[in-house]
């Protein structure tokens, strides 16, 4: 009889042991099943996180960047140049200031119209490419039509641009009196105005900084000593 409850309680309490060794285990099963829903979940949003990254459409990004930086650089190297191409012959500050002045309005109506008319003609030209292939249709056009940038903001994001690089070479000749500091000055401001939207354009557009700036940098020197040159030879021969 005591045996009979000796292991009638042996075997009771290992009914108990295991019940409490299964619940244990649900348990763990739990855990471990909820930390791989929230390992899931989590893999899940960063999966739609680079995903989402990785459609980013740089393409129209590259638009309107193409517009701004096109725009500043060619206002701030075109007024470089034309300051010292005519501090070449004349070291009058006015001078020089009148027709770095000049150069910045015409350049910026120049840079507007010329990026209205290029959208325009770039939609034109697509839009008779498809109608040789008999592709057109209303809705296709209207598609392809949001892949361009908008005329008239391209317009003045490229007429502001023009104006803001242009500004630098001329706030730079407007403030030194001494003609030979006063070049220097404005290729040093320059130059830095250079490099800086080189690597600008560079980190939005997701290039190599380093090569950027030394395309834009020296692209920029070039145009400088050319149309210096070429004023000074032009200025002091008999031509």
């Amino acid at each position: 009889m005591k045996r009979l409850c000796f292991l009638h309680a042996t075997l009771s309490s290992f009914s108990f042991n295991l019940g409490i060794l299964r619940f244990l285990y649900f348990m763990a099963s739990l855990g471990n099943h909820n930390n791989n829903e929230v390992n899931d979940i989590e893999a899940k949003q960063n999966q739609t996180q680079d995903t989402e990254e990785n459609n980013i459409d740089y393409s129209k990004r590259a638009q309107w960047l193409r517009a701004a930086l096109l725009g500043a650089n060619d206002g701030l190297v075109s007024i470089t140049s034309l300051i010292l191409g005519v501090g070449a012959v004349h070291e009058d500050i006015k001078t020089m200031l009148l027709a770095g002045f000049a150069g910045l309005i015409a350049g910026a109506c120049s840079m507007g119209i010329g990026e209205f008319v290029s959208v325009y003609t770039q939609f034109d030209i697509m839009v008779a490419q498809m109608k040789r292939e008999n592709k057109i249709n209303s809705t296709f056009v209207e598609e392809e039509k949001q892949l361009l940038p908008n005329p008239f903001q391209a317009a003045i994001a490229s007429a502001i641009a023009f104006s803001f690089g242009a500004t630098v070479p001329l706030l730079g000749a407007a403030l030194v009196r001494d003609y030979k500091i006063r070049l220097f000055v404005v290729v040093g401001m320059a130059s830095f105005a250079l490099l800086v939207f080189g690597g600008v354009g560079a980190i939005l557009g997701k290039t190599s900084v380093k090569m950027s700036c030394v395309r834009v940098v020296v692209g920029g020197w070039m145009a400088m000593a050319i149309t210096f040159g070429l004023t000074k030879f032009v200025g002091y021969s008999s031509l």
